[in-house]
């Protein structure tokens, strides 16, 4: 899914921040969507696109997901209403996926962790969540050694390609 700015810089619908390290640190073994309860600048804010999610996870309060430590900037719009940088978000999802995501984290020690936030195409803001356990040390060095293999492939079958071709 690819970002439509209109012609402020805002987005109408797509990605709007990407947490590109979760993949890396984490084995994703499921993901899902949820709604993203926000105030009116912090969508507003999300539309320019400068939210960040490095820091982020989701964790369940009182029978309730939250999206926690997402940093999205205050609007400089003008607008009078303020609202804090990193609140915790409330993420809105069925009861069943909620009573399934809530047994996963405390059976299995697994992780919630936002991959990204995106506008749909009626403009709603929704958040995709992994369910995933943390790497470690050995299989990210498999991982960055798979990828810079890719790497070299690729750019050995473009030298080639351009020599016979």
């Amino acid at each position: 899914m690819t970002a439509k700015k209109t012609k402020g810089g805002m987005v109408s619908h797509g990605v709007v921040a990407q947490n590109r390290k979760a993949r890396f640190n984490y084995a994703i073994r499921e993901t899902l969507i949820a709604g993203l309860l926000l105030k009116g600048p912090e969508v507003k804010s999300l539309r320019f696109g400068r939210a960040t999610l490095s820091e982020a996870y989701a964790s369940e309060r009182n029978g309730e997901l939250w999206l926690l430590n997402a940093y999205i900037p205050e609007y400089q719009g003008g607008v009078l209403s303020r609202f804090e940088t990193r609140a915790p978000r409330k993420l809105l999802v069925h009861k069943k996926q909620l009573r399934q995501l809530i047994g996963a984290i405390t059976k299995d020690g697994a992780s919630l962790i936002p991959l990204d936030i995106h506008f749909n195409e009626r403009g709603i803001a929704k958040v995709t969540l992994g369910l995933g356990t943390g790497k470690k040390k050995e299989d990210k060095r498999h991982a960055i050694a798979e990828r810079d293999w890719q790497r070299d492939k690729a750019r050995l079958m473009r030298s080639k390609g351009r020599d016979y071709g």
